[in-house]
């Protein structure tokens, strides 16, 4: 989430905003680039560590007590830093995951933008089973029960073994799962939503969102990242990869098109070495080209990682370019700088 984030507060600077960056200790060094490129405009404020003494549970169960726990160490921290600053930011922008900062904005008499990291799908099927959670008499037994989403543009429809564990209704009781709910739910109630997409990818899901929140306060100004070119490259952000850029792009060269398949579990998960020497093996017994991309585990040297490429993905390429190179994703970007430079004369 912090990468697109960030990505964003380029784009905001290079539009001749001020921007001030709240970052957790570990996550400073993702600044760096940020910093040396916009070193008048760009501040930051590094924020208490959390202590890592969360309970083991289940990795659903560990990251609602984490936000929970964030909250309850940032908000009094943001809350006096901002009181005491001597000209304190005008808005908040901050991640669908800290809904939260939607009810310290209200406090602070500031507007609060949610940033949504992924599509206007995705905060579509999340609100709907937020507002109302799915429901399943026997979810030990009957896992393929079907849970229809009607509020939500074209009806999805998903067996309950694939509904998310932190949005399923055997967790009501728990505190967490209900900071949680409130939390995401506290997102609709925000200023605005600014998402990393483009209209023509999910145009029914913006209409959908803008008819939910009641304003048209809803940008898709993405793909967010850098453009080739820019003096934030793509391989500056997100901190160093096992396996240099150039490295990796000459090893795609050297392959046929749609010949290499691209394995990814995503950020947070981590497998260990003995799952991923089992994955690996089976990979290259298959016989085609991977690129395997996974955080390494504590006993792990390196892993390579790279981009993945298809037909599809280079149609949608394609559309995600026009969009931010002049196109409705541009648009949206300066009408969204030119509400933040409004609330800034009203202040």
């Amino acid at each position: 989430h912090i990468i697109p984030l960030l990505d964003l507060t380029h784009l905001l600077l290079t539009r001749g905003l001020n921007v001030t960056v709240l970052v957790t200790p570990s996550n400073v060094h993702l600044l760096e680039p940020y910093l040396s490129t916009h070193p008048s405009s760009l501040k930051h404020l590094v924020l208490p560590a959390l202590v890592p003494d969360i309970t083991p549970t289940p990795p659903h169960k560990r990251l609602l007590a984490i936000m929970r726990a964030l909250r309850d160490l940032h908000y009094p921290f943001l809350l006096q830093w901002f009181q005491s600053h001597p000209s304190p930011p005008v808005a908040i922008i901050s991640d669908f995951f800290l809904g939260w900062t939607h009810h310290l904005a209200c406090e602070l008499k500031v507007p609060r933008l949610c940033f949504s990291p992924s599509g206007a799908f995705g905060m579509s099927v999340a609100f709907s089973m937020c507002r109302d959670p799915p429901k399943n008499n026997d979810p030990g037994e009957d896992i393929n029960f079907q849970i229809s989403l009607p509020m939500v543009p074209n009806s999805p429809t998903y067996p309950w073994w694939q509904i998310p564990p932190y949005y399923r209704n055997d967790l009501e009781a728990d505190p967490d799962w209900e900071f949680h709910r409130n939390s995401m739910l506290a997102n609709f109630e925000s200023w605005g939503i600014v998402f990393n997409s483009f209209a023509s990818l999910e145009s029914v899901y913006f209409d959908h969102l803008k008819r939910e929140v009641g304003h048209n306060r809803v940008w898709a100004v993405g793909p967010v990242l850098p453009l080739e070119g820019d003096v934030i490259g793509s391989a500056t952000r997100g901190g160093a990869s096992s396996v240099p850029c150039h490295k990796l792009m000459m090893w795609l060269d050297a392959r046929l098109d749609n010949s290499v398949v691209y394995v990814c579990f995503g950020s947070r998960a981590v497998l260990t070495s003995k799952q991923l020497n089992v994955l690996a093996t089976a990979l290259e017994c298959s016989g085609v080209h991977f690129i395997l991309c996974a955080r390494v585990p504590d006993d792990q040297v390196s892993l390579d990682k790279i981009k993945p490429q298809n037909v599809r993905a280079k149609e949608l390429s394609d559309a995600a370019l026009s969009a931010v190179k002049g196109g409705s994703s541009d648009k949206d970007l300066d009408e969204l700088i030119k509400q933040l430079a409004d609330i800034k004369k009203l202040e």
